[in-house]
């Protein structure tokens, strides 16, 4: 099977997102990457679900992660009859779907695919591990391969030579783009806010950038406004966890004030992916709350005195008259009419972008 992940940077590629083989899943555990290039090593699907609620993997790793960890409870159930491992299969999905709160609808939707190409394989006699491996590559390549169009759409809002500002780790999308700018003979720059408490735009981002051989600039979050004002930044752009079919962008923390940011400038900020009809409204959207200790330090360096409290909201929502335009697939539409995304699709995609 072709993949889609051909000259992507080295944690775009399937194998060093989450890969399941043997009786086990690897994923790569973005905490430490790139200082240290280390996998965690799952043994039950139980154990890919604590690593997605922990943050081994982010953005849309987990939507890797999550069918291999459905691989991984097919082996664990192999022994029992076909009618057992349905619902030990049913069970693991409620698991892993529901790591975390703000994309549980995304990942209850791919976890869904992998309980039908196990049925399949059930009903056939086939290796089921090996069929929702078979299915996790194939859901990857139409996912790519949709996120590359999306690219082709937003590459055409960047000038030759222009600079763009990201926010976070806007995964596949980010090294789509930057494929897309090379196929297009743009050379851009990219200013990557650090975004805490992760750092997954100095870590993260900022890595693909210089792995596909671009000019790339981390910066601290407290610096969008300068950068925007001093060195001309053309395009903001980010991914979302959920664009609701409202307009209201759900993306990591930051991403509602810088832009703010954009508006006052007049810089135009695409978000990137399909509207999600699971949300037809923001108040459809939970908001996950995480740890608030790790607002109180920096990589595991304690920042503030003892006695101090955090607070931790992981996403914030940008509203619609923040929105320039959402790339999606099918072109690039305004936040107030998604309803025309929604009926140029009509359940077209199987997959979450």
């Amino acid at each position: 099977m072709q993949r889609a992940d051909k000259d992507l940077a080295f944690m775009l590629r399937y194998e060093n997102i989450a890969w399941y083989d043997n009786g086990e899943v690897r994923i790569l555990d973005r905490r430490v990457y790139p200082a240290r290039t280390e996998f965690v090593v799952c043994r039950s699907h139980k154990e890919v679900a604590q690593a997605i609620r922990d943050m081994v993997t982010q953005s849309a790793g987990p939507f890797t992660a999550a069918p291999m960890g459905m691989a991984l409870a097919a082996r664990e159930c192999r022994e029992l009859s076909e009618k057992a491992q349905r619902e030990y299969l049913a069970d693991a999905a409620d698991t892993i779907a529901n790591a975390r709160p703000t994309t549980a609808r995304r990942m209850r939707a791919l976890c869904d695919e992998c309980l039908v190409a196990a049925d399949e394989a059930l009903s056939s006699g086939k290796d089921v591990p090996q069929a929702i491996v078979d299915k996790t590559i194939a859901l990857n390549n139409e996912r790519y391969g949709l996120i590359d169009r999306i690219a082709q759409h937003l590459v055409k809002k960047i000038p030759q030579g222009g600079t763009v500002m990201t926010f976070c780790f806007a995964e596949t999308i980010v090294g789509m783009m930057l494929r897309e700018c090379r196929r297009a003979g743009k050379e851009i720059r990219i200013f990557c806010p650090e975004t805490r408490p992760y750092f997954q735009g100095a870590r993260l981002t900022a890595t693909v950038c210089r792995d596909m051989g671009f000019d790339v600039t981390v910066i601290s979050d407290n610096m969008p406004a300068f950068v925007m004002q001093r060195e001309g930044v053309d395009v903001f752009t980010t991914a979302a966890d959920a664009i609701c079919l409202d307009g209201h962008v759900v993306n990591k923390i930051g991403t509602f004030q810088t832009a703010i940011v954009a508006k006052h400038f007049g810089v135009p900020y695409y978000v990137t992916g399909a509207p999600d009809l699971a949300h037809p409204t923001i108040d459809t959207v939970n908001i996950e709350f995480r740890d608030p200790e790790f607002t109180l330090q920096a990589m595991g360096v304690r920042t503030a005195a003892e006695g101090v409290k955090g607070y931790y909201p992981s996403f914030d929502i940008t509203p619609p008259e923040l929105v320039t335009g959402v790339a999606t697939p099918e072109g690039i539409f305004s936040p107030y009419e998604l309803d025309r995304y929604v009926k140029a699709t009509d359940g077209k995609y199987r997959v979450v972008v």
